[in-house]
């Protein structure tokens, strides 16, 4: 194989590990995921329609949710239909696309939960200023720019990757992954690793931009109660959810590049799918139940629903 032309599918030997315990995988998979969307459409739709929840904090919090749906979408359909199949393939176009889902995905996430650290910086360190800093024209631009940039940005990863000749096409995961791929290059690589190290070096700028407002929130809100009070019940939802999200990310990230090959496939697969599963289920979670707003606004919605479904069945 000389060139990208003659590479049509790639081989996911990821699945071998699954092949004694595909229908028991299958059901925990479609279980999952429909937790994830019900979790995750229910507080989205809980935003949309509460006017009072129009603000730049839960506008934020709505568009971390639908990068959650966004990111899921692109693993657990293709990943839940591979479980019962015999063979474990994917389109070179397939395995492009699933990487620019999954990695953008990623990143938007990392661009969201920046924006909520400025948002709850300006909320406790500027509290007079808020309304006009963040106020929702701007808010919106931020929030186009954090889906923008990470989307441009994966979509000059990917097409660098296409350039590449391919000496072959197993690839020793679960799904499509960038890294996975370019090791299969034949020739040089160095564009692929001077954008990688670029990107990876403009996140973790992102990860510092965080620490550092919150470093100076914790210093304002201990000034004062309500500051405390306004750094408990939405800066730490905040950094559980950051924490949350880096954890699951670093174990796919490390084990990537320096994982032992002895360690157990199946090991190997639930590592590499950290990131897609415990944060799409745990985000959601986390800030219905301590955004005392959102749980409010949850209870009386499932409260509804019950006594409509009370007054259909007596019907």
């Amino acid at each position: 194989m000389n060139n990208t032309s003659s590479i049509i599918v790639f081989s996911l030997s990821g699945f071998n590990a699954t092949v004694n315990y595909r229908v028991t995988l299958f059901s925990l998979t479609v279980l999952t995921y429909c937790v994830i969307l019900v979790l995750n459409v229910s507080l989205i739709l809980t935003i949309i329609l509460d006017k009072n929840l129009h603000e730049p904090m839960y506008i934020c919090l709505c568009n971390l949710f639908i990068n959650e749906l966004y990111g899921t979408a692109g693993f657990f359909p293709k990943f839940a239909f591979d479980l019962l199949s015999d063979v474990h393939v994917i389109s070179y176009v397939g395995c492009l696309l699933q990487i620019f889902v999954i990695y953008s995905y990623v990143n938007v996430g990392y661009t969201v939960l920046a924006l909520m650290a400025y948002d709850r910086y300006v909320a406790i360190c500027r509290p007079l200023e808020y309304h006009s800093v963040m106020s929702l024209r701007r808010t919106a631009v931020l929030v186009a720019l954090s889906w923008l940039v990470p989307l441009c940005s994966k979509l000059i990863v990917v097409t660098l990757t296409t350039r590449l000749k391919l000496c072959g096409s197993h690839i020793e995961k679960i799904y499509c992954e960038n890294w996975a791929v370019v090791k299969l290059a034949c020739g040089s690589t160095k564009a692929n690793d001077i954008f990688g190290l670029f990107f990876i070096s403009f996140y973790i700028g992102h990860v510092l931009f965080i620490l550092v407002s919150y470093v100076q929130v914790v210093k304002s809100a201990l000034k004062s109660r309500e500051g405390r009070r306004k750094f408990t019940q939405t800066c730490v939802p905040h950094l559980l959810c950051l924490l949350n999200v880096t954890a699951a990310l670093l174990f796919d990230l490390m084990y990537s590049r320096y994982g032992s090959a002895s360690v157990p496939q199946s090991v190997k697969n639930f590592m590499a799918i950290q990131f897609l599963l415990i944060p799409p289920i745990l985000n959601p979670i986390i800030y219905g139940l301590i955004l005392t707003k959102i749980r409010g606004k949850v209870n009386s919605l499932c409260m509804m629903v019950g006594e409509r479904f009370k007054l259909g069945l007596r019907v």
